[in-house]
Order: structure tokens, then C-alpha cells, then sequence
């Protein structure tokens, strides 16, 4: 067998699990997730860890996950379709303005993002009651495939669908500019599906619960409960999670073209885009042929590394972040790593790191510098070189960026 980076995880019982893992950490919690995922039945071959590999609901972040004519809900998760949008434009460093707060202010303007309590009145990340012509358009695509689905599940309807169209969100979504190790100006992005992939996952997550009630005692954890091919919800799932990642791309699309729109009003150089762009879901499940089968492949945090095929890897505020080349491995089912991936939880980044600690790792970045950012700090993420050193055979790097501008949700 040719060189392989990944170290075998073998329980009897079990999947093998193979972990792109050196020299990163890996909590025991994880661990004992990837097991549970690997008792599964219909596993197909083994379960393929990422380096930014850490404790999610149901299912390991970082993890690919194969299966054999069944899906997982809460593998895909939640936020179904989130993903990353990257494009290089002919800018150059020098063509930025030396003050970098209009240019955010402008963004922030453009795009809606964060949420505030609907009591309060209209919802700051959502679209008021006229989003934009681009938003309704867009829409107008996504709109009759989703009355079918609320003719079905009739609570999707209770959902911001049209006026989170074009959104942010909030948490780890943000929007950035950045520099490329020859000065080059690139836009990126990183949002799902917001609110209405939200109640699609969760919806499905409680609808598999509910079908295996009688199950439920024969699986390692509640939330792996899973939806077979022709059973009475998989059909329906299918259709929901495939629109929700539809969604979820066309968001990231209206996004990029508000922040452009954005940037031309502050940068008077004319100015093209999209010299390379790449737009990749790392929360999603499709299906795709591999060691000569059809097989469903969850990616949860993680991308598709065909072999040429472009994706982005992201580090955190203050962080490089890479447009990589997939290297087409097929012991990873062609995947990668989505990130650099947590090293804790939210809860203890905020209690442990202070609003100066931000201000220190995200110097020379225009960005939130205050204390509901904490748990974004830099601190809280893994080591994105020793992610990118794990995954060596996986990916080539075609570009390293570094930001200048950070927008977060």
C-alpha cells in the first residue's frame, strides 16, 4: 500500500474509522462519538475523520460518513448546506483604502446579519418586508419546490425562508476580505442555510426519533436515529435536505454579489471578480459512487477533495485560510477538513479569554473586537497549519490568505 497520513481506529464491532489526525488534538469525547457512528449497520467500508475533528451533536464534526441505503439526520445537522464562497477580483493591496472601517461599515450595511429578539420588532439579520429584486428573484427558483414540501410539513411554513435569502447569520458565519500571498484582493464567505434549514433539520431529526421508537434502545445514541431508503420519511428528506443545500449556495451567491456591490461604492478603481471562485457545502449529504458503489456520503465539516476540484479551508479570526486543490484520496472519500476546528466550547472561550486577548490576536484585522466575539477568538481553534500539515494527502494549496476585514454575525 502506497504512504498514508491517516492512523486506524479499529473496535470491534464497528466501522474502522481513519483519522487524517497527526498531530492535532483529538478530545476523548469525539472519540467515543466516531465509535458510536461506526457501530452503525450500514457504514459503508470506514468512517474518514478530518483533522479539525471535535465533539458535534449526533455526529463528529469533522467527519465523512458513508452509508448504504440510509441517512443520518443529524449528521447532516442543522444548518444544512453551510459552506464557503471565495473569489479573487484584479485588486490589489494598494488599491485598498488605508481605512478599512468604511469598507466594513458598508458590508455590514449590505448584508443583514446577527439576529435580534423578533419582540423587539424586525429581526436585524433578516430582510424587512421588501428584500432586494435579487432576493426575490432568487426566490422565485426556490419557491415551488418548497410550497411542496409545506404542503407535507406545514409548520416549515412558520419559518424566514424568503427574508433570509441573501443573509448572514450568525456565530462562526462571517464575511471577509482578504490578501493572497501576492497582494491579490479575494471576497469570502462562510453561511448556510439559516433559519428554514434550521427547522427542516430539526423537523427530520424528530421525525427519525419518533420512527424508531421501538429501536431506539439498539443504537449507542438517541440522536444516530436514521432514516432507511423507501422507509416513510426518507423520500421527504431527501427532497428537504437537497432544497435546504439549493438554499444554502444561492444564499452565499446573493451574499457575495451584495458585498461586491458594497465595495465598489467605497473603492473608486474599477474592478473585476471571479478571476477563481469556488462555492462548496461542508454540512450536507449526497450521493456519490465510490470503491465502484453508490453510496450516500454525510459531510459533517468537512469538503469534497476530487481530484483538481477546488475548496476552501478556513481559519479563524486572525488566522490564514486556504483555496486548496482536492488530491482526490479515495481512502478520505475524497474529502478534506472544512477548518481549522474547535479546541472549546464557546463557554469556555468566553470565560477564559478577555476582550484585550481579542483585541491582541486580531490585530491589523478591521473587525468586532468586543466581548460577544470572545468566543471566536483565535485561541479557540486548533492550529490551522497542523490541520494542513494532517491533511498533506488529501489537498494541494493553491492560495494562502490572510484578512483584512472581518465581518462576523
Amino acid at each position: 500500500m502506497k504512504n498514508q497520513n491517516y492512523q486506524l481506529l479499529e473496535i470491534e464491532n464497528a466501522a474502522p474509522i481513519k483519522m487524517w489526525t497527526e498531530g492535532v488534538p483529538v478530545e476523548d469525547d469525539a472519540k467515543e462519538q466516531l465509535i458510536n457512528t461506526a457501530k452503525m449497520p450500514f457504514i459503508f467500508k470506514h468512517l474518514a475523520v478530518m483533522p479539525d475533528v471535535h465533539l458535534g451533536k449526533g455526529s463528529t464534526i469533522g467527519s465523512v460518513i458513508p452509508t448504504h441505503r440510509a441517512i443520518i439526520p443529524a449528521a447532516v445537522g442543522v444548518d444544512i448546506g453551510c459552506g464557503m464562497i471565495a473569489c479573487k477580483t484584479t485588486l490589489n493591496a494598494k488599491d485598498l483604502p488605508d481605512n478599512l472601517g468604511p469598507l466594513r461599515a458598508a458590508i455590514e450595511k449590505a448584508v443583514p446579519h446577527g439576529r435580534s429578539s423578533t419582540r423587539s420588532g424586525r429581526d436585524k439579520g433578516a430582510w424587512g418586508d421588501r428584500p432586494p429584486a435579487l432576493v426575490d428573484d432568487a426566490w422565485k427558483s426556490l419557491e415551488s419546490t418548497f410550497k411542496e414540501l409545506t404542503a407535507d410539513y406545514p409548520r416549515l411554513e412558520k419559518t424566514n425562508q424568503h427574508k433570509h435569502l441573501g443573509t448572514l447569520g450568525t456565530g462562526n458565519h462571517f464575511i471577509e476580505i482578504c490578501l493572497d500571498e501576492k497582494e491579490s484582493v479575494w471576497i469570502m464567505l462562510h453561511s448556510g442555510s439559516r433559519g428554514v434549514g434550521n427547522a427542516i433539520g430539526t423537523l427530520f431529526i424528530e421525525l427519525a426519533k419518533k420512527d424508531m421508537q421501538q429501536h431506539l434502545c439498539n443504537i449507542p445514541d438517541q440522536d444516530l436515529a436514521y432514516f432507511e431508503e423507501g422507509s416513510q420519511y426518507f423520500g421527504d428528506y431527501v427532497k428537504a435536505v437537497g432544497w435546504g443545500q439549493k438554499f444554502a449556495k444561492t444564499n452565499r451567491e446573493i451574499m457575495m454579489q451584495h458585498v461586491i456591490d458594497a465595495m465598489r461604492k467605497i473603492i473608486t478603481k474599477p474592478f473585476e471578480t471571479h478571476l477563481e471562485a469556488v462555492n462548496c457545502h461542508h454540512n450536507y449529504v449526497q450521493k456519490e459512487k465510490h470503491f465502484g458503489e453508490e453510496v450516500y456520503v454525510t459531510r459533517k465539516g468537512a469538503v469534497s477533495a476530487k481530484k483538481g476540484e477546488l475548496g476552501i479551508i478556513p481559519g479563524s479570526m486572525g488566522a490564514r485560510s486556504y483555496i486548496v486543490r482536492g488530491l482526490g484520496n479515495e481512502e478520505s472519500f475524497q474529502s478534506c477538513s472544512h477548518g481549522a476546528g474547535r479546541v472549546m466550547s464557546r463557554t469556555k472561550a468566553k470565560k477564559l479569554f478577555t476582550i484585550e486577548d481579542q483585541q491582541r490576536a486580531t490585530a491589523g484585522v478591521e473587525c468586532r473586537k468586543d466581548a460577544d466575539v470572545i468566543d471566536e477568538i483565535p485561541m479557540a481553534y486548533k492550529d490551522i497549519d497542523a490541520v494542513m500539515q494532517a491533511q498533506k494527502d488529501l489537498v494541494e494549496v493553491v492560495y494562502t490568505l490572510k484578512q483584512v476585514v472581518c465581518v462576523k454575525g
